[in-house]
């Protein structure tokens, strides 16, 4: 069996005020696979007699719409979790490609049936569990064509997998600064800014209740084969305030050069925080930049306090798109993008859109 079904040492994703950068060097390259998932759903079986098993069925929430797969099923669909069916892998555990029944949850010949990704949970103790209660609860009701689909669940003994629609074009990031990669088009870079956006306003406006992403960043932005963008990777996602209150009070989680300012300084999370995530990605899409590169010069390691400088000005601006385009994009288009960016930038959260 493929050694990415046993423990091994997660790759923590939490910052603090102290420590946030000696965490961040190579995190988003480490996070996420490149052809991928989203998050996922699960339930209670017959075979889940054990004390771990017993307890996880106590905290989950199971759509009527998810399959319940067994182990050996999702072991059948992957071909025994073969290396050639490894898409990725990251703390999480691995993410396998795999083959099964249209409308079932029986393997079948690769190529055939529909196409799928699925996921291992790390044995790694009480917050892998946590993030993994929250993938299921939280995608296994949010439905939106923004949002990656979960297709179903296994929960098994001590195994925790997910299965995932398949996303052939993988995530964003690899798109924008994986080595040797084709520059993505002006064009299709701004029609997956968009398709996120859609995805985190559901979240914030059109779901049953608020939720907050809180791990907004390009890896987990993930692209079908039509660069359609799906937000995926809702294992930090938390519900929003009630009520009367203003914001949520959480331990500081999440990936640094994304989390907002004041999030990382206090702890307060609102739907504002993902939209200065949302800005951080957008900078990059625009300058081709990561958020955090220590290959950079002096002073253009966060690529946020680089380019403030340029994003309000008009006759500055063109120095952040990136060179790799060639000059092959929309002037105006450029201009309203570097505009939006700074918006969702803004130190104060009151005054981002």
């Amino acid at each position: 069996m493929n050694c990415c079904l046993f423990p091994k040492s997660k790759v923590e994703t939490s910052i603090s005020t102290t420590n946030a950068e000696s965490k961040s060097t190579n995190e988003s390259s480490r996070d996420h696979p490149s052809a991928q998932v989203a998050s996922g759903s699960t339930t209670t079986s017959n075979a889940e007699s054990s004390s771990s098993t017993s307890k996880a069925g106590e905290d989950l929430k199971i759509a009527s719409q998810l399959r319940k797969f067994n182990f050996n099923e999702l072991k059948s669909a992957t071909r025994n979790f073969r290396p050639e069916s490894l898409l990725g892998e990251g703390g999480f555990g691995c993410v396998f490609k795999g083959w099964i029944e249209e409308n079932g949850t029986a393997a079948v010949k690769p190529g055939t049936g529909l196409t799928v990704a699925v996921k291992t949970l790390n044995h790694d103790g009480l917050q892998g569990h946590k993030e993994w209660l929250a993938e299921v609860n939280f995608l296994g009701e949010l439905l939106h064509p923004n949002l990656v689909k979960l297709i179903g669940y296994c929960i098994e003994d001590d195994q925790r997998l997910l299965v995932y629609e398949f996303m052939p074009r993988g995530s964003l990031e690899n798109h924008l600064f994986r080595k040797g990669s084709l520059p993505l088009p002006w064009s299709i870079r701004m029609k997956i800014a968009l398709g996120a956006a859609k995805g985190l306003s559901f979240l914030h406006e059109e779901a049953e209740r608020l939720v907050i992403y809180r791990d907004f960043k390009t890896s987990n932005i993930l692209l079908d084969a039509d660069y359609n963008a799906k937000l995926s990777d809702f294992g930090l996602a938390k519900d929003g305030p009630e009520g009367d209150k203003t914001h949520v009070s959480t331990r500081v989680m999440g990936t640094y050069g994304y989390a907002a300012p004041e999030y990382v300084m206090t702890g307060h999370l609102t739907s504002k925080s993902d939209v200065y995530s949302f800005g951080v990605v957008l900078l990059e899409m625009l300058s081709g930049r990561r958020s955090m590169d220590k290959n950079r010069p002096n002073g253009e390691h966060n690529l946020v306090e680089w380019a403030r400088p340029y994003l309000g000005e008009r006759r500055r601006f063109y120095r952040l798109v990136d060179p790799r385009l060639e000059g092959n994009f929309s002037l105006k288009g450029a201009q309203k993008a570097a505009q939006l960016a700074h918006l969702c930038l803004s130190r104060d959260p009151k005054a981002r859109p």
